[in-house]
């Protein structure tokens, strides 16, 4: 397998994603230049976590981002429907679920929050996934999506196009397991709605209150939301 198309068919995306497991973190590490481990580290700080809650960390792949939200004493479970990504992660010691975004393995109401991070962007239906989150979630409770999204700066968002289409794919050969998947990376976050735009659709998939906090110039973006009680 090496890349699926932006179909994102659902086992075309888990088996290339099953491709990239082995070096996955350390790729993320290179190709955001460290900035991955602060990205995640403000995803716990907004979410605001407090000891005993209940977390769904989806997409979490390996369960890095898990471990981080842990760290704040809430109860935290990684949920990814790529065996190959949990697998990569067996040795961190967080609760892991494999699972689908758009049929989540979870009761309703079960958890006080829920995290995504740069997951939603690969749902085949990603409106689907936001109404399913929901659904998991109490009333009241907290989203947070953590994704790839468009620069605030002018001058800054074409360097950063260039370095997509072209720098991104060359660096992903020298150290990913699987480059090609790289550049479905690339073309996605291409595609991907702006800060308003991903707003506006989490306010119309059973979420309210969403607004958002860019992240190194906008390169990322956290949307947080409620669900209505």
């Amino acid at each position: 397998m090496a890349k699926a198309d932006l179909d994102k068919k659902p086992l075309d995306v888990a088996g290339m994603f099953d491709d990239v497991g082995k070096r996955y973190d350390i790729t993320n590490t290179v190709l955001s230049f460290g900035q991955d481990r602060y990205w995640r580290r403000r995803t716990r700080e907004r979410l605001d976590l407090k000891p005993g809650e209940k977390v769904l960390d989806l997409a979490a792949g390996t369960a890095v981002s898990t471990v981080e939200l842990s760290r704040s004493g809430a109860w935290c479970v990684a949920c990814d429907f790529s065996r190959g990504m949990l697998k990569a992660g067996r040795d961190r010691d967080v609760p892991k679920v494999c699972g689908d975004a758009m049929r989540l393995p979870f009761a309703d109401e079960t958890f006080d929050a829920v995290t995504i991070s740069y997951g939603l962007r690969n749902v085949h239906d990603f409106r689907a996934a936001l109404r399913e989150m929901a659904r998991v979630t109490r009333p009241g409770g907290r989203l947070l999506v953590n994704e790839f999204s468009t620069p605030v700066v002018p001058v800054f968002a074409t360097v950063y196009k260039e370095y997509l289409m072209r720098l991104l794919p060359q660096i992903a050969r020298l150290v990913s397991s699987n480059p090609e998947a790289y550049e479905y990376l690339a073309d996605s976050i291409r595609q991907w709605p702006d800060q308003v735009g991903l707003a506006r659709e989490i306010n119309r998939n059973g979420w309210t209150d969403a607004g958002w906090q860019n992240l190194t110039l906008g390169i990322v973006a956290i949307h947080s939301a409620v669900k209505p009680g």
